[in-house]
């Protein structure tokens, strides 16, 4: 009886944790079998191994294996495990050395059938739990490599094949590890979309460059072809690039659900932007499954979630939102457990105002009855609305501005100013986990926006007559230290509080 033992690494929502992949080759008849809780795709590993073993030149034992995923208790999944599985296989078998191999050796990667590797998802929050566990070397498909490159200070190599592997342990081949460079900041963002680009539209230009600078919530509204989807889609070009951490986050939530590799950059080194079609599910939306995935708000995390057609979402993907947007993180509950995913996003929406689109036109009259706008208007609930910080008229461009040769002032001009407006924050919430006003809570409004006798008695006038709810008036007063932010005022005066309640949505209608 030989028994062999291998390390590779299980990703379970965001984080990773350790599995010893273990192969008892005993007496018997000729039978494979995997047992630790392994889904359907380890399951099928037993033939993709065996054909990989066999077509890499190697001998694949006619004696009973049995392989085993500890721990035994937590359910597995995906075709990671099929590298480590083959290692332990050859390893048990001695065609691999003992000494060859370290215990704290990792392997990852899904196999072919005629031994080459394949790229796996997860990788890099995998390698960054292994560099905790103190791990000597990682193996990793060669695929993977660009994700491999974000961490520092260890040993990962690429491997092309199950053979290229061996090759290596029997001394005959050298591959060279990856050396890592860290997350790289860019700062020279490039993108077809403009703001010098829109004509027009200022007004909604000032909202958005106030959500960009505090990552608040901001509703578009007005009739078809004045310019919404295109002012949306110039947002990541007025946001300030990201930091380090940001895009260890981002890049981490993409390696998991299986984009990072696909795009082959290796990392989300720019803000993301995620346009879901109204027909997106729940599911899709906030993430889940049989077996947790990130949906498109934790794909937007640090970056803008543009809902087109506000109203069109079915009512359970809009209510959905609710949780997340105030409290930037998605808990997804099944069976085996709880799943949390980050969702720090700036949500823009757009919407007509009615159906045909054209209700307060000038230049086009609607032709909706009360009762259609009435029902359009009221597929978006209070509660949601209530937690949208700026809503916006976006009137249809006059074909002067349009056709005048000028452009607008640029992304990179908005931006600058937006990204001195975000380092005062920085300086604000030092030692804090914020990072935008936008994420103060109740508390932390009260001690970092605080307002003078008179603009409270104006605000508290604001707040009676205009009937602002609880929420609300938080909302005020952290949209108002973004503008006074913006304006480099220390002190929230009372023209910062007047312009946030303008923006209000309830409010204003």
């Amino acid at each position: 009886m030989k028994i062999a033992k291998v390390k590779s690494c299980a990703v379970f929502g965001l984080d990773a944790f350790p599995v010893e992949v273990e192969v008892d080759i005993g007496r018997g008849l000729p039978s494979f079998s995997i047992v630790g809780l392994p889904d359907k795709a380890i399951d099928e590993s037993k033939d993709r191994v065996r054909s990989a073993i066999k077509n890499s030149g190697l001998e694949f034992p006619d004696k009973r294996l049995t392989v085993n995923l500890a721990p035994a208790d937590i359910k597995k999944e995906g075709p990671t495990y099929d590298l480590p599985i083959a290692v332990s296989i050859l390893l048990a078998g001695e065609q691999i050395h003992a000494g060859a191999i370290n215990k704290s050796d990792i392997f990852i990667g899904e196999l072919s059938l005629s031994g080459e590797l394949r790229a796996v998802a997860g990788i890099l929050p995998m390698i960054m739990a292994a560099k905790e566990w103190g791990a000597g070397k990682v193996f990793i498909p060669a695929e993977n490599s660009a994700e491999a490159e974000l961490i520092k200070d260890l040993k990962i190599y690429p491997i092309k094949s199950l053979q290229q592997l061996i090759e290596y342990f029997r001394g005959e081949i050298k591959i060279k590890s990856i050396e890592g460079r860290g997350a790289k900041l860019d700062d020279d963002l490039e993108s077809d979309f403009d703001f010098a680009f829109v004509a027009g539209q200022e007004n909604a230009k000032r909202a958005l460059e106030i959500a960009a600078a505090g990552s608040h919530n901001i509703l578009l509204s007005g009739p078809p072809g004045s310019g919404k989807t295109l002012l949306a889609r110039s947002m990541p070009t007025i946001m300030p690039a990201m930091d380090e951490d940001e895009i260890l986050e981002a890049s981490k939530i993409y390696s998991i659900a299986g984009l990072l590799h696909r795009s082959g950059s290796g990392l989300i080194s720019s803000r993301p932007f995620r346009a879901p079609h109204h027909t997106t599910s729940s599911v899709a939306m906030v993430g889940g499954g049989t077996w947790p995935r990130p949906g498109e708000i934790s794909l937007s995390h640090r970056g803008v979630l543009f809902l087109d057609e506000f109203p069109e979402f079915p009512r359970s993907v809009l209510e959905a939102l609710r949780q997340p947007l105030e409290d930037g993180q998605i808990t997804v509950s099944r069976a085996q457990g709880s799943i949390s995913f980050p969702a720090q996003f700036v949500l823009v929406a757009a919407q007509n105002p009615c159906p045909c689109g054209y209700l307060g036109s000038d230049y086009k009259e609607c032709i909706c009855t009360p009762t259609q706008v009435s029902k359009y208007q009221k597929r978006i609930s209070g509660p949601l609305i209530d937690r949208i910080d700026l809503y916006v008229e976006v009137p249809r461009v006059k074909i002067e501005k349009l056709s005048a040769e000028n452009l607008a002032e640029s992304s990179k001009a908005v931006r600058s100013r937006i990204t001195v407006a975000k380092k005062i924050q920085s300086k604000r919430f030092t030692g804090t986990k914020i990072k935008s006003n936008a994420e103060m809570k109740s508390n932390d409004v009260k001690k970092f926006c605080q307002i003078d006798e008179q603009t409270k008695k104006f605000l508290n006038l604001a707040v009676e007559r205009l009937g602002m709810s609880a929420r609300a008036y938080h909302r005020v007063l952290r949209l108002a230290r973004t503008i006074a932010d913006l304006n480099g005022d220390e002190k929230i005066a009372t023209g910062h509080v007047s312009e946030a309640i303008q923006y209000r949505p309830n409010e204003r209608k």
